[in-house]
């Protein structure tokens, strides 16, 4: 995020490079920055003759560089933004040539989503030396927590720690599905507003009493009419609980685990980091390795294994939801 800021400083105080070659996992901030430049480098006026949006899947390299070598008109620079430009990953050593030697008055924008360059090559040496090459990485799942308070907290605005976890548990790590959710809750709630949980259940919809999240503290308290509970309501609704999802959640759970039983050094700081957990969840974790010990713990995990195979139709094609989420559970808890 640091990178991001200080890119978006040096094209504010003017300090505008060529090339912006944005690359990586994690297409947030390369959207993120190619948005910036989108609507900040032109003014409203240069905008209709200078700024020039092409898409990998239909454009050359050739077209690309064709377009980067014109003057701008009536106006400084121009503006060139390629977007989903990993469907040119074949040919994209043919930029060699041009980005030796660029357009100073030309801003060419590469949107490389999902990918990276091989910083080895000629080609990235070449942009790195007169432009920019930005790698937008993967957050592990631990680290998006930390994400959504900061993101919040320049909108002035906080999230308890169980809504920030909810948001993660349900969306994973992509920042741009978590954001758009934000963005809903910031519409709906003043300013300086504090998001719960319970706002995240009413407006995105999840049941702070029928989800992953709860079975998995169900499990790990074993509360085992609680857990047979929320089996029940997903065999109910299973388009919204795919058994698929639920088998490779609690399978990932115990994985944990089983990983916290292997470790030496049981410091809170290094345990969230290993197992790659919010520090929220912790306490969860200390009181499932009290109730499960490592030879359970093993157990379970293999028979995770062959429900989880059983629940993609292979080989169970007869038993439904509701008995798979049944057999899961009696293998945890016996």
């Amino acid at each position: 995020m640091d990178e991001v800021i200080k890119i978006v400083n040096d094209i504010k105080s003017g300090n505008i490079k060529p090339i912006y070659f944005l690359m990586g996992e994690e297409p947030y901030y390369i959207d993120k920055l190619s948005d910036y430049i989108e609507e900040n480098v032109l003014s409203e006026d240069e905008k209709g003759f200078n700024q020039t949006v092409m898409y990998g899947r239909d454009v050359s390299v050739e077209d690309i560089v064709s377009t980067a070598k014109r003057y701008p008109m009536m106006a400084e620079r121009q503006v060139v933004i390629v977007k989903e430009a990993q469907d040119l990953t074949k040919t994209i050593d043919k930029l060699e040539a041009y980005v030796e030697n660029p357009m100073l008055s030309t801003v060419l924008v590469f949107c490389y989503k999902y990918k990276t360059l091989d910083k080895r090559k000629k080609v990235t040496k070449a942009i790195a030396k007169n432009g920019v090459v930005y790698e937008s990485k993967k957050l592990y799942e631990n680290q998006v927590g930390d994400w959504i308070k900061r993101v919040l907290s320049g909108k002035k605005y906080a999230i308890e720690p169980k809504a920030s976890a909810m948001l993660v548990e349900f969306l994973g790590t992509d920042l741009s599905k978590i954001n758009n959710e934000l963005e809903k809750l910031q519409i709906i709630l003043p300013k300086g507003s504090t998001i719960s949980p319970k706002d995240i259940e009413e407006n995105i919809g999840f049941s702070k009493d029928f989800n992953v999240f709860e079975l998995r503290k169900a499990i790990g308290e074993r509360n085992q009419l609680k857990a047979y509970t929320i089996a029940e309501n997903f065999a109910s609704n299973p388009k919204e609980n795919p058994m698929v999802v639920t088998t490779s959640l609690v399978f990932g759970f115990f994985v944990q685990l089983l990983k916290y039983h292997g470790l030496k050094d049981k410091n809170p700081k290094n345990v969230a980091t290993v197992l790659g957990v919010n520090p929220f969840f912790l306490k969860e974790y200390d009181l499932a390795l009290k109730n499960y010990p490592m030879r359970k713990v093993s157990q379970i995990v293999a028979a995770l294994r062959e429900i989880d195979v059983k629940s993609k139709g292979v080989g169970a094609n007869v038993l439904s939801n509701a008995d798979l989420l049944k057999e899961m559970l009696y293998h945890i808890f016996n």
